[in-house]
């Protein structure tokens, strides 16, 4: 199946489909005359990062994308991931393209050098995940959560942790799941099965979990779970939840995969879209139970888990900046390619026609918005994390925390639309799988889904966010 589907995938209509090129001027636009990069750059701890470091990564970026990560967009969707054995199986090429990626040191761009991170801004951060959301965002979802796990445990692991893990996940030589949703709880997480036991000095997990992205792979050695559980007395609802850190393999005393822990992937969802991700269905503790490792404090875990949360949350709007580019992008090229109808008497491409080009200026006027919102924030969250002036820090974590559930929601709902818009400008063709403007509709439709339903995220702003501080 694997071997038809990339033998196909090399002819015709879907090679040309591949094809991928980021908007490099229009993200550079937006980053320094809208987000402010100088100002960014400005701040303490970003001397070594100057503008043409930065233009430097972005081509770079769009380079890799354009040569390993597109060309295994289609691939992912129509092999997709396989479980053997009990072992999750990438698609073709998967392996290798992660491989290059974390050793072009892609996956530690904004974190710490002292943990082999490059310290660069998240502004500079979100430019290029947009570049490889557009590329293949199945590919894309293990280094976002990846980064997600990596902030959480800068937040509030123990310094063994942090020695631990810091390095594996910042270069990517391990990955990150995070492990929340249950069969009977969904967003509900205060309603939780899953159980944990102080066993000496670790945790025994025990429970199922469902829609674990990533849970499995074989991209890396290590997998890290970032598991919700509940303590024996602990109180009911999401104030007696607690957050473990929880390893495919535990590690030795030098940093290297040991023993397997006693957790597997049951099984993987089949779904509509990104199917080149592994879901999983996860089951902890069918024998000694599953070793884990307190994160924060006993009942405190949603107080963590949701600093992973938070940064996901910007990602997931972020993926859906990049499908929408990805999908506009297309039609805009089929737009100038298919040659149909007349004007003045002449055969003429798609793109004269008035109401494709009223739905072409849509798009980009929508996507142009996406961009602006979700740099915007970015640079914000430099701010927050570097500004000197402890007020304008201040200011800049309220600004974040406001923006959150609308970049996370305005964006992916705008994504799914423009990404049915895409299918519209092709007509007919549009429908067919083989063009592959149909993926990018069914890839970001999870993305008002993921990290909170968008009517969640419209909860936490009202309910929430514009109260903060008295409204200010």
């Amino acid at each position: 199946h694997a071997k038809r589907a990339i033998t196909k995938i090399e002819a015709g209509w879907e090679a040309a489909m591949t094809t991928f090129a980021a908007p490099l001027e229009d993200m550079q636009f937006v980053m320094e005359q809208i987000a402010d990069l100088a100002g960014v750059l400005a701040l303490p701890g970003y001397a070594h990062v100057d503008r043409e470091t930065v233009q430097l990564v972005l081509r770079e970026a769009a380079k890799f994308a354009a040569e390993v990560l597109a060309p295994l967009d289609r691939i992912g969707d129509q092999v997709g991931a396989m479980l053997e054995d009990g072992q999750v199986r990438m698609p073709p090429g998967f392996g290798d393209a992660y491989r290059q990626f974390i050793e072009g040191g892609w996956n530690g761009l904004v974190f710490p050098q002292e943990w082999g991170g490059q310290d660069l801004p998240w502004l500079v951060n979100t430019a290029v995940a947009e570049i490889w959301n557009a590329a293949n965002m199945a590919f894309y979802i293990a280094p976002l959560l990846t980064q997600a796990a990596t902030e959480a445990l800068l937040a509030h692991g123990t310094e063994e942790q942090k020695r631990l893990y810091l390095p594996k996940l910042i270069a990517g030589n391990w990955t990150a799941a995070m492990s929340l949703s249950e069969p009977q709880a969904g967003s509900d997480v205060g309603a939780l099965r899953t159980r944990a036991e102080r066993d000496g000095n670790i945790y025994r997990i025990r429970g199922q979990k469902i829609f674990i992205s990533f849970g499995d792979h074989d991209c890396a050695e290590n997998i890290i779970h970032f598991v919700l559980a509940r303590l024996p007395g602990a109180p009911e609802g999401t104030r007696g939840v607690s957050l473990f850190l929880v390893p495919k393999f535990l590690p030795t005393s030098d940093g290297k995969p040991g023993i397997r822990n006693d957790f597997r992937c049951l099984k993987l969802e089949h779904k509509l879209g990104i199917r080149g991700s592994p879901t999983c269905v996860i089951a902890y503790g069918e024998g000694a139970g599953a070793a884990g490792w307190l994160i924060g404090r006993e009942n405190e875990g949603m107080r963590c888990i949701f600093t992973m949360i938070n940064n996901a949350r910007l990602a997931v709007g972020i993926e859906g900046l990049g499908v929408a580019q990805r999908a506009f992008s297309k039609a805009l090229a089929y737009a100038r390619e298919r040659v149909q109808g007349t004007r003045d008497g002449k055969r003429v491409a798609i793109i004269e026609h008035p109401d494709v080009r009223r739905t072409l200026l849509s798009m980009r006027a929508r996507i142009a918005a996406m961009r602006a919102l979700c740099y915007v924030t970015a640079a914000m969250v430099d701010r927050a994390y570097r500004a000197a002036d402890a007020e304008t820090a201040r200011a800049a974590r309220g600004r974040v925390a406001l923006l959150t559930p609308i970049v996370k929601a305005w964006c992916t709902d705008r994504a799914c639309e423009i990404a049915s818009l895409a299918i519209q400008v092709f007509g007919g063709m549009g429908f067919i799988e083989e063009t592959g403007a149909a993926q990018h509709y069914r890839d970001v439709r999870i993305t008002p889904i993921y990290e909170g339903t968008n009517g969640i995220q419209a909860i936490d702003l009202v309910n929430r966010k514009l109260v903060m501080e008295n409204g200010q």
